[in-house]
């Protein structure tokens, strides 16, 4: 294991007992029961959208459009609560996934980095959702088929957590058992080496972009659960968070190295920074220049510089 693999490693853990300790000692109070739960409520879509795009960064690409998804998902399913009822969501869902999916295979078949598929996507799907809501919000009246998400597992734990945890673990799994792990860590470290070894390095990808776009709209399910209301920009203020998750948690950015796992500790750091803020008194303005600072910092950690210049 290279040495940058082994900082990488500890990283996440480092940075989150870092933080609660220093969020303890600003305020007495935040490991109540109550602070918790806020921020397991609060990062539940973050770790959801994350995980999903980590796959994208493993096969050495990026998914810039995860959150116009979202925002776009959030409106689809408010506007299809009242008809489909408890079908909205599988629905939202795939039809999340079908685009991640078009995104991926105009990637592969077109040969345009992914940077530029999803750059343009994410305007493309901006648009549509403020076509389709009116550019305004669209009111959820009856939540009973996805209110289940604001319960609490063991009269502690938030169901929309749980779900977070699940999907991360369910992706975890599927990677281990499966060829994928090895055909993804193939694909991101080299593309061409991988095709020369027999990978299915263009299913792969679209595979990858697929669950990206299924995690954006499960993710838009858990923000319509907590906020009653679907909107064209509700979910794009975690596009920036959800980059920041990945490479935290120690994900190489030139693709081939890192884990959900890790994306799964990386969003925990990025949401206790969140909440964090306020707490010892810096102003919500400053929040976007931390999160470009943690990138760069994180990235440079993180990057391989032999693959500089096929960063995609």
């Amino acid at each position: 294991m290279k040495p940058v693999h082994r900082l990488t490693g500890f990283m996440p853990l480092i940075a989150l007992v870092a933080l609660v300790a220093a969020l303890t000692v600003a305020d007495p109070d935040f490991l109540t029961q109550r602070s918790l739960i806020a921020v397991a409520r609060t990062a539940a879509p973050l770790i959801v959208l994350a995980a999903g795009a980590t796959l994208v960064v493993l096969c050495g690409g990026i998914d810039l459009s995860i959150a116009a998804l979202a925002s776009l998902s959030t409106v689809f399913l408010a506007l299809w609560l009242p008809e489909l009822g408890g079908l909205a969501t599988p629905a939202v869902i795939l039809v999340a996934a079908a685009i991640g999916a078009a995104q991926g295979a105009a990637h592969v078949l077109l040969r345009i980095p992914s940077f530029i598929v999803t750059l343009g996507g994410m305007a493309i799907l901006s648009a549509v959702a403020l076509v389709i809501s009116g550019a305004g919000t669209v009111r959820v009246v009856d939540d009973s088929t996805i209110h289940w998400l604001d319960l609490y597992l063991a009269g502690y734990v938030p169901m929309s957590a749980a779900m977070a945890v699940l999907v991360v673990a369910l992706i975890a799994v599927v990677l281990t058992v499966t060829p994928l792990r090895s055909w993804i860590a193939a694909t991101g470290y080299s593309e061409s080496a991988a095709r020369l070894a027999g990978t299915p390095v263009d299913l792969v990808k679209i595979g990858a972009f697929c669950v990206s776009g299924g995690c954006a709209g499960l993710a838009a399910v858990m923000l319509v659960s907590r906020q009653f209301s679907g909107g064209p920009t509700m979910a794009d203020n975690l596009l920036l968070p959800a980059v920041a998750a990945i490479v935290v948690g120690g994900t190489a950015i030139t693709g081939g190295h890192g884990s959900v796992w890790r994306s799964f500790a990386g969003a925990l750091v990025v949401t206790l920074l969140r909440v964090g803020l306020p707490i010892v008194g810096v102003p919500s303005a400053y929040e976007q220049i931390l999160y470009g600072a943690i990138i760069v910092v994180a990235v440079a950690l993180t990057l391989d510089r032999a693959k500089v210049s096929t960063v995609k």
